[in-house]
């Protein structure tokens, strides 16, 4: 059991028998008034989100996981193949397990997947991944890196904001979390 002023983004809690991922929290202490963490939750069973205040004595259970790491082998339709590293079991995992992230994963990609009671809850992403770039606007002649950015499309099918030296071609470190452009990558 931790504090409510413990919840950090990511977390995964039990909450009235159900598992929840925390999407965000705030901590408000509206003038004299007691404290408290608003939270967005997002129930893992059903993909619904939900708000949630808890006043910062509550105690609230955190979901003890347990962490394997498997490579991502391949998308079949809605459901994404992974693989224990070292037991070489595979898994599928439906869109809905992981979430944004799908956006960034590549074949042969490795992370961490969240396991609760024996299940797959989720996937704890990579804090960095290098894809290609494999449509931009073309570089503008003066064009310095504090202009504006422009969009450009990554191997995977997500579009990013990347500076305007950025071409097709290029490799990128991107933060999944975000979908921010980092830096590029030699």
């Amino acid at each position: 059991m931790i504090n409510a002023t413990q919840l950090r983004t990511g977390m995964i809690i039990v909450h009235e028998g159900d598992l929840y991922r925390v999407a965000s929290v705030k901590h408000l202490t509206p003038g004299n008034k007691r404290g408290f963490m608003q939270t967005k939750l997002k129930n893992l069973k059903t993909g619904l989100g939900t708000e949630r205040k808890f006043r910062s004595e509550d105690r609230i259970e955190q979901a003890s996981l347990e962490n394997r790491t498997m490579q991502y082998l391949y998308g079949d339709g809605g459901l994404h193949t992974f693989m224990d590293t070292e037991s070489y079991e595979q898994i599928s995992l439906g869109g809905e397990v992981i979430g944004d992230l799908l956006s960034y994963l590549l074949p042969n990609h490795v992370v961490e997947i969240e396991f609760f009671e024996g299940k797959p809850v989720g996937i704890s992403p990579p804090s960095t991944v290098d894809l290609e770039v494999v449509d931009t606007e073309p570089t503008l002649k003066g064009a310095t890196a504090s202009a504006s950015y422009k969009p450009a499309k990554l191997e995977t099918g997500v579009t990013i904001q990347v500076p305007p030296f950025i071409q097709v071609g290029d490799r990128v470190r991107v933060d999944p979390l975000e979908g921010k452009y980092l830096e590029r990558v030699r």
